[in-house]
């Protein structure tokens, strides 16, 4: 990302007197360290969160963490104060939805009461299911779908997914708050800026397992048992769910295309981030998940994402697996390391108290 967003700041986690290496895939220690790295910052929001919430629109390109991350927030304040909606999930669940008669006719009750839009009701259902692919599915729609949803989550915070997702709707996002009732809640967007050569190296190595969907990755989040077939010369990963048997891991068809099967998707992004970056009146979160090789000495060695080697041993006919840095470019051509989600959320959690006024 260039332009302004080079302006996101580095995210410095070391703390003077914390010596412990924590084990960051670990829940139990993931707890430690968060109280470790923000522990003061965490109690300001969790008193907040007493009587409080707020809604938060998540801005980041395709695979950029924003649901990674909004987990790890319901893991440290707890899923009855976090809600997360992603409306891409949402627009897919209620176009199964309305293949069901019954629940068909709660959509459409619903819409005939709140929407409000240049198209019927029935013209815009039309355009979500295909039937007529000459009529846009307009914000209006996605805007009511999306106020249904958060009636779901009881008053908690709403980490927003997916909104906007076009130039258009970033008006739409500066009232949203007001027309989804939550009229005395503060509003904010957290941007996430990522590296491409990460976002490429993701997608082109990531595989899931057949049989339970896990996704994995054999360069950054490699399984357990690593395979080696000797046909064709390559690595592959074994699932570690036991109700799998060791399945083969295979990648996604079109993934070894890496992003430029979404560069367009990639550019819109840019242009949403930066289109929110320029308003005013509305609070700003900015993290990066990149930190340059020449600032290591603000962060500890276990928040960086390693990567992984494979050599087949023909003597015992095993992978030996061996871990290193892995460096990578960002979007400027500077060397980085890559972050784990942990050391982010603490970027989060101390821009959030900042910008709720804790």
């Amino acid at each position: 990302m260039k332009g302004p967003l080079t302006d996101f700041p580095i995210i410095k986690t070391k703390v003077p007197n914390v010596t412990k290496k924590f084990n960051l895939t670990n829940p139990e220690e993931r707890k430690d360290y968060f109280e470790a790295k923000a522990g003061p910052e965490i109690a300001k929001i969790k008193k907040y969160l007493e009587d409080n919430t707020f809604i938060a629109y998540l801005l980041g390109k395709k695979n950029s963490g924003k649901g990674t991350y909004t987990k790890l927030m319901a893991e440290i304040f707890g899923a009855d104060k976090i809600g997360h909606i992603s409306v891409g999930d949402l627009v897919r669940q209620i176009y199964k939805d309305i293949a069901d008669p019954e629940k068909k006719a709660d959509i459409v009750e619903y819409l005939e009461e709140h929407y409000r839009g240049y198209i019927s009701v029935e013209e815009a259902i039309d355009a979500l299911v295909g039937k007529n692919q000459k009529v846009l599915l307009p914000t209006e729609f996605i805007l009511a779908l999306l106020k249904r949803e958060i009636n779901k989550f009881d008053r908690k915070v709403i980490f927003i997914d997916g909104f906007p997702r076009d130039l258009d709707q970033v008006q739409y996002s500066l009232y949203f708050r007001d027309l989804a009732d939550y009229r005395l809640d503060p509003d904010l967007f957290i941007a996430i800026n990522i590296p491409e050569s990460v976002l490429d190296e993701r997608m082109r190595n990531r595989v899931i397992c057949p049989k339970c969907q896990a996704p994995r990755n054999l360069t950054v989040f490699p399984t357990k048992e690593v395979g080696y077939d000797k046909e064709t010369g390559k690595y592959f990963l074994k699932c570690d769910n036991p109700e799998c048997n060791g399945e083969r891991m295979v990648g996604k068809e079109g993934d070894d295309a890496g992003i430029e099967s979404i560069r367009d998707r990639l550019t819109l992004d840019d242009k949403l981030i930066k289109q929110v970056m320029s308003l005013h009146g509305v609070p700003k979160i900015l993290l990066r998940n990149s930190i340059p090789v020449s600032s290591i000495n603000d962060v500890d060695d276990y928040e960086i994402t390693p990567g992984y080697i494979y050599k087949y041993n023909e003597q015992t006919g095993k992978v030996d697996v061996t871990e290193e840095s892995w460096v990578v470019k960002d979007d400027e051509g500077v060397d980085s390391y890559s972050f784990l989600p942990p050391p982010v959320v603490v970027g989060l959690i101390k821009q959030l108290v900042k910008a709720l006024g804790l």
